[in-house]
């Protein structure tokens, strides 16, 4: 089978950041090691860090002690009091893109303005921002929402940072255009502006579409539902062995994209197994010699050759 991998895919900056922060307190910090809340939204990498000892609490004790790492998303200011006052050494793995909305978020809500977010309201990093909000802040995830806003004079605009680009703008107008003045803050982070535009681009090129990526993954889902909206069929799993290889076997090309909490690992396994897919539309031959190749690489006998 053809597959066509996209350019942008898997782990982001914050994400990478994040978890290295994670490994490496594993090693380095005072013991037992936690994160609050899951520190991403990806099942394999949770396993990886749980088998370094680094485990998920869910809540506040009143008293502890050891390392606790703010999850990617960020947290309200007043759960991170919270923890240090319980005892822990807090190291926090706030993604920067997500502080920078937090920073925007405290310094206006202070200065008396309403909070507007564009956001999905039960996701952990839009529960954070409201923190910073004090008070000030709410949370638009569609028009129907806009509905319920009361009259805004002094208001700033925000948005969650793996929302969808093309509803983040067309909210932000529409707010704009019911209450003139605002202030409006493009904070979706580029990473997800990169992917977003580039599963628009295989939707155009491929006959069908596998994201790879948690179920819980915010920014993993946005990539299905656009690549469903541009008229394809979409295959969204968390690993390789959730593939539905009957029903992919039908298709001549297939690209594949993944969420921004998404290892590289997991993304290689899926691709190797839908390459290797037998086609209708591919001569058997060239599936042999994509099969040898593979090995010569893998087994590092192609530089033993070239080395002779």
């Amino acid at each position: 089978m053809k597959v066509v991998m996209a350019k942008k895919a898997g782990f982001c900056m914050g994400v990478r950041r994040a978890v290295q922060l994670a490994i490496r307190a594993s090693y380095e910090a005072e013991k037992p090691v936690y994160t609050y809340g899951p520190l991403i939204h990806n099942e394999q990498a949770l396993k990886l860090l749980e088998m370094l000892g680094v485990k998920t609490l869910k809540e506040i004790p009143k008293k502890a002690h050891g390392t606790i790492i703010i999850r990617a998303h960020g947290v309200p200011p007043e759960d991170k009091r919270r923890l240090k006052e319980a005892g822990f050494k807090v190291l926090d793995g706030t993604c920067p893109r997500v502080a920078y909305v937090q920073a925007l978020a405290r310094k206006y809500s202070r200065q008396g303005y309403q909070v507007i977010i564009i956001g999905d309201p039960d996701h952990a990093e839009v529960k954070g921002i409201l923190g910073y909000a004090g008070g000030k802040g709410l949370v638009v995830s569609s028009f129907k929402d806009l509905e319920r806003l009361p009259p805004l004079k002094n208001y700033v605009v925000l948005s969650q940072t793996t929302q969808d680009e093309e509803l983040f703008e067309l909210l932000a107008q529409e707010i704009l255009a019911r209450y003139p003045g605002g202030k409006v803050y493009h904070t979706i982070c580029r990473a997800t502006h990169d992917r977003q535009r580039e599963v628009r681009r295989l939707a155009k090129e491929c006959d069908a579409i596998v994201v790879v990526g948690g179920k819980h993954s915010a920014n993993t889902k946005r990539l299905a539902l656009i690549a469903r909206e541009e008229g394809k069929e979409v295959f969204l799993v968390e690993t390789a062995d959730e593939l539905d290889l009957e029903k992919l076997k039908k298709y001549r090309k297939v690209g594949v994209t993944a969420g921004a909490s998404t290892p590289n690992w997991v993304i290689n396994q899926v691709v190797r197994t839908l390459e290797e897919l037998p086609s209708p539309y591919e001569a058997a031959i060239w599936r042999v010699g994509r099969k040898v190749l593979r090995f010569l690489f893998e087994s590092n006998l192609a530089l033993a050759l070239g080395a002779a």
